[in-house]
């Protein structure tokens, strides 16, 4: 195949307009360039790769993380100059430097950003020059593409010597003119600084002439006065430009060593430019990454559209494709205007863009071959020129597409057999067909021909395919189905044109009847398949439905649960604040039970004693009311509370359970207390032998019990030990016992440290400390009261 029949074969796809909407999407112009030139490869790898990069780079747009792609200019030119010894960069080329090194910068950090997410990308990094360079072209170069002062201190003197000279010329000329009499002002002309002079003026000054108006009257004279000036202020600029040409030539040196490096800085950020161009696009087009098989593999496009038409915005019908490693040959047939060449043309640029590294508007599980030749007869190629008709053309067509094709090409033929008559046309399209199927070439053909319809029966690897038409508006519907040939409708488009009926009752009288019979089965099978469809499209719908409620009920559930797990927090959370707030009412009423002591120790007479009895047992009833009503319901069966029975209150204290009332309420034994609560608030515990080696203290209700010299905590938690001492405590202070033994254990160390705390902090202990040895030593610590 010829350069020339390759390009003209692209050319009748129209595979450069798309690479063109493909380029609109660079940065960069040289990027831009490069797209436009792609031409389709069948290196399997290089194919592979460049779909996979693009791929990356669109699953990241999807997931709304786009890499930031700055455009940078076209640096061939710079490195060519640099390339040669002693060649020096102009100042155009030096802001392309710095622009390449500051995008390539950008490119690189964004490339190691995504390198998790996109590693083939991340692996395209290459190294960046030292950023001193960039900081000195930063220093000399400005935005605007100015050689800055700061380039150099010979430079900077050079401009202010260059700014100095012309004032002082300006000056000198301006006195000048003044002394004329004249009203014009200093210009410049042929590069020297003059005055305008009247021709006709008396005074005119010595000097040379440069100039003259367009009516000679006024003559530009440089004044003999002003010539030293004026070469004062030549000799200055050129100082001036020998300095620029220095730090040009200084600044060249200096990127030369980084050649290679710049070369290969300016190749990534243009290939990543084009990579980023065509993700753009597919993002745009909402394609997917096809998988590409070697030549001769099977064909497999789902949702494929046309690109040209999404291009332009045009509401475009989907197709789905499918031939098999055996099926090589897709027959389409149908009526004009039903999108058969739009399908064909599709088709071919599909596997065209996909062989570029151009992601093509496909969907997902698109599967496409590679194809090494593909040769296209599509539209008149009548040519005055060569003296050829239509027919004729299209045969010189088939002859060279015979003489080339092989099982790795891509054959697209529109109206094969077309232009002759139909029986010889078709003759010759059913031979060239089994031709080309007995090769293996993949060939895609549209036909009007009603012969060309049973070929798919006799020759193996020939498929039969059309484009439904609404029977009803014989409006087309532009649906591909594969296996089912379609039919031509030109009488029935005739009769819904006008056609007058005695015309078309005669023309389908002389249709044959296998043709009238083929096209009542077509017709039979098309509607099936349109009422299959419907179907398929009614269940899709309540599927879709179904789903939809489906996720409704789901998210309510989760709703519900989430309300329900609230609720349980909440409640927990009041639980916990009902508990300090009862334990906050205890240590008050206990304050009081203190207070009350204090008193009743002090009193001198029977009246205060019994007073102060009174505060306490008022104090500790208040309180135990109050602990009442804001308890906590517990998780105990109330049935199970007896007399007797160990339980554990709201506030998490533990007692024994005194009495049972018929208002529902009972009487625990905390300590030396007496509570009344609820009984549908206490939690039974299990029965255990008694662990104290005394009773407890006295309760404040029960003067007549004795009260403990002893009390025994093994086998507590700390809190259960903490109520005991307390009430203990509280029975020995009533009972004026001078001490109280403590037995809590050596073990762990918990119970005696949270007992040493406590008396330390009571301000009835005067002191305490550990038992003799011989009387239980640190298993045991006596606390003397006051």
């Amino acid at each position: 195949m010829t350069p020339a029949d390759r390009a003209a074969a692209l050319a009748a796809l129209e595979l450069g307009a798309v690479l063109d909407v493909v380029a609109g999407h660079a940065a960069g112009a040289h990027a831009a360039s490069l797209l436009r030139a792609l031409t389709p490869t069948t290196d399997h790898d290089w194919v592979t790769e460049e779909l996979a990069l693009v791929g990356e780079l669109l699953a990241l747009r999807r997931r709304g993380d786009t890499v930031e792609v700055p455009a940078v200019p076209d640096l061939r030119g710079a490195l060519a100059r640099l390339r040669v010894d002693g060649g020096v960069l102009e100042l155009s080329q030096l802001v392309e430097v710095q622009r390449v090194l500051a995008g390539g910068r950008i490119i690189v950090a964004e490339l190691g950003r995504v390198a998790e997410r996109a590693p083939r990308l991340a692996a395209l990094r290459v190294s960046v020059p030292d950023r001193a360079i960039e900081r000195r072209l930063e220093r000399s170069v400005g935005d605007d593409g100015e050689l800055l002062d700061t380039a150099s201190p010979a430079l900077a003197a050079a401009r202010r010597e260059v700014h100095a000279a012309r004032e002082r010329l300006i000056k000198r000329l301006e006195a000048i003119a003044r002394d004329l009499g004249g009203d014009g002002g200093v210009t410049l002309r042929e590069g020297r600084y003059v005055i305008p002079v009247r021709r006709d003026a008396r005074q005119r000054p010595d000097g040379i002439i440069h100039d003259e108006s367009g009516s000679a009257g006024t003559l530009f004279i440089e004044p003999s006065a002003a010539i030293a000036l004026g070469n004062a202020l030549r000799s200055a600029v050129a100082a001036e430009e020998r300095e620029v040409l220095a730090v040009l030539r200084e600044l060249s040196e200096l990127l030369r060593p980084e050649r290679q490096v710049l070369a290969d800085l300016f190749a990534l950020a243009v290939r990543v430019d084009t990579l980023a161009a065509r993700a753009a696009w597919a993002f745009a087009c909402e394609a997917e990454v096809p998988r590409i098989e070697a030549a001769g593999g099977a064909l497999a496009i789902r949702t494929g559209r046309h690109p040209l038409l999404l291009a332009r915005g045009i509401e475009v019908v989907p197709f789905d494709l499918v031939l098999e490693r055996h099926e090589r040959t897709l027959l389409i047939t149908g009526p004009n205007t039903g999108g058969k060449t739009v399908l064909l043309k599709a088709t071919g640029l599909l596997i065209l863009l996909a062989q570029c590294g151009v992601v093509p508007p496909v969907g997902p599980d698109t599967v496409l071959p590679l194809v090494d030749a593909v040769f296209v007869d599509i539209g008149d190629h009548q040519s005055l020129q060569s003296d050829l008709s239509t027919f004729s053309a299209h045969v010189a067509e088939l002859r060279r597409i015979l003489e080339h094709a092989s099982g790795s090409s891509l054959v697209i033929l529109d109206e094969v057999g077309s232009g002759t008559d139909p029986a010889e046309g078709g003759a010759l399209a059913m031979a060239i067909l089994e031709e080309l199927s007995t090769r293996g070439v993949l060939t895609l053909a549209t036909t009007h021909l009603g012969a060309l319809k049973e070929l798919a029966t006799r020759v193996p690897g020939v498929v039969n395919g059309s484009l439904t038409f609404d029977a009803a508006t014989l409006s087309p519907t532009y649906r591909f189905t594969k296996g089912v040939p379609g039919r031509s409708y030109g009488l029935a488009i005739a009769r819904r044109l006008g056609v007058q009926h005695d015309v078309l009752a005669r023309a389908e009288a002389l249709v044959p009847d296998a043709e009238r019979d083929l096209d009542r089965l077509l017709a039979e099978a098309e509607a099936r398949s349109q009422h299959l469809q419907q179907r398929e499209e009614e269940l899709a719908t309540r599927l879709s439905e179904a789903e939809r409620l489906e996720a409704v009920a789901a998210r309510t559930r989760a709703a519900v649960e989430a309300r329900e797990a609230a609720f349980r927090e909440e409640e927990r959370t009041a639980s916990r604040d009902r508990a300090r707030q009862a334990k906050a009412y205890l240590l008050e009423a206990r304050k009081q039970v203190e207070a009350a002591l204090a008193l009743a120790k002090g009193a001198v007479d029977e009246a205060a004693a019994k007073e102060a009895r009174r505060l306490v047992e008022e104090g500790i009833r208040a309180e135990a009311g109050v602990l009442d009503e804001e308890s906590v319901p517990a998780a105990g069966d109330a049935a199970a509370i007896a007399v007797g029975a160990r339980v554990r209150l709201g506030t998490g204290a533990t007692g024994e359970v005194a009495e049972l009332r018929g208002d529902g309420r009972a009487v625990v034994l905390v300590g030396a207390m007496r509570l009344v609560v609820k009984a549908a608030t206490l939690t039974r515990l299990a029965d255990a032998p008694p662990k104290r080696a005394a009773t407890p203290a006295t309760a404040v209700d029960a003067p007549t019990r004795e009260a403990a010299w002893e009390i025994d905590l093994r086998g507590m938690r700390a809190d259960e030990a903490e109520t005991e001492v307390l009430a203990a405590l509280d029975g020995a202070v009533l009972a004026e016992q001078p001490h109280l033994r403590i037995i809590h254990g050596m073990g762990t160390g918990v119970l005696r440290d949270a007992v040493r705390r406590l008396l330390g902090g009571d301000p009835r202990v005067a002191s305490f400390e550990f038992a003799p040895r011989a009387q239980g030593g640190t298993g045991v610590t006596i606390a003397v009261l006051r």
